[in-house]
């Protein structure tokens, strides 16, 4: 990865391992991916709240489709330690380059947020930290508990990195910090890995999955999956059965939307009709919560998806 820095403003130039590949076409979006321009009292709030907590979220830096609807009700996805990655996949819009040092007083303003915005569920988020010792373990521990002290009653979902090439007691760290749910997301089936996620290794996010039901059986885990970048149905099932031998709960399944010419293209538009197929297929599976839809992400309705998760699997133990 070549890194290019703005030497008058010591900047990192967005996506410069990017610009040697060719421009790709950007296809017209269907209309049942179209979604109205965000600007709501409620946007705006949120967007001020986090503004002034010197907070980044994940909506903006990715470019997420659902932005307008999420802040409109206080729903904000907030990422922590940084708004440039490590790592370069080819589907991403976060910055790469060569991060700065972790903040030691983030994860306290995240937890003021939270209990300002009066969160009921929030989802916590990272770039990949590769290099820290730890891979930001430690900070995304510190982020869970101070949202705890600050907003007991909120529940916690942290959207982790894959701790590749970090200690066992990395991940071991952020599991014992106690979040309601853990995810990880595949992103994508093995045959694309290189090319759509040529820093992560598929086994190595399939494990961590895993670990965490060693470490933690009542915590809930999940996942997910782009669709519409070359993969066969098949393979989506086949990725489907290693979640649930994992024991991951909850799967997410939303359409792969190219943020420039620079990244990886489109191959199709995956239509709402094989989206409710894949759900069918999923839930057939196992999966106690499944979302598949053209604009599912990882954090959509996260909140009222966990809370319908909770409710089945109580229902679950009643009957067994």
């Amino acid at each position: 990865m070549t890194l290019v820095i703005d030497k008058n403003s010591a900047r990192v130039v967005r996506h410069p391992e990017k610009q040697a590949r060719p421009d790709t076409p950007i296809l017209r979006k269907p209309d049942w991916l179209r979604v109205r321009a965000p600007g709501s009292i409620g946007y705006n709030e949120t967007r001020r709240i986090v503004k002034d907590h010197g907070l980044v979220t994940v909506c903006e830096e990715a470019a997420c489709p659902n932005i307008g609807e999420c802040w409109s009700v206080s729903h904000a996805t907030m990422m922590i330690m940084g708004d440039t990655c490590t790592r370069a996949c080819a589907f991403c819009n976060v910055s790469t380059g060569l991060p700065g040092p972790l903040d030691a007083g983030e994860p306290r303003r995240v937890g003021e947020a939270v209990a300002l915005m009066g969160l009921t569920h929030v989802v916590i988020t990272s770039v990949d930290r590769d290099d820290l010792a730890d891979g930001g373990a430690g900070h995304f521990a510190d982020t869970v508990r101070a949202i705890r002290l600050t907003a007991p009653r909120t529940t916690i979902e942290i959207l982790t990195p894959d701790f590749l090439r970090k200690p066992s007691a990395a991940a071991e760290c952020v599991i014992d910090s106690g979040p309601d749910v853990f995810n990880h997301n595949l992103e994508t089936v093995p045959r694309l890995y290189l090319t759509i996620r040529p820093g992560a290794r598929y086994y190595q996010s399939l494990r961590l999955l895993e670990r965490v039901k060693d470490r933690a059986p009542d915590m809930f885990t999940k996942s997910g999956l782009m669709v519409g970048l070359g993969e066969s149905k098949e393979e989506v099932m086949q990725v489907m059965d290693d979640m649930r031998v994992a024991g991951v709960d909850f799967l997410t399944i939303g359409q792969y939307l190219q943020p420039t010419r620079k990244h990886a293209p489109i191959d199709r538009f995956v239509t709402p009709d094989e989206f409710a197929t894949l759900e069918t297929i999923a839930r057939s599976k196992g999966f106690l919560m499944v979302s598949s839809s053209p604009l599912t992400r990882s954090s959509h309705h996260a909140g009222e998806d966990f809370a319908r998760l909770k409710a089945a699997r109580v229902a679950l133990r009643a009957v067994a």
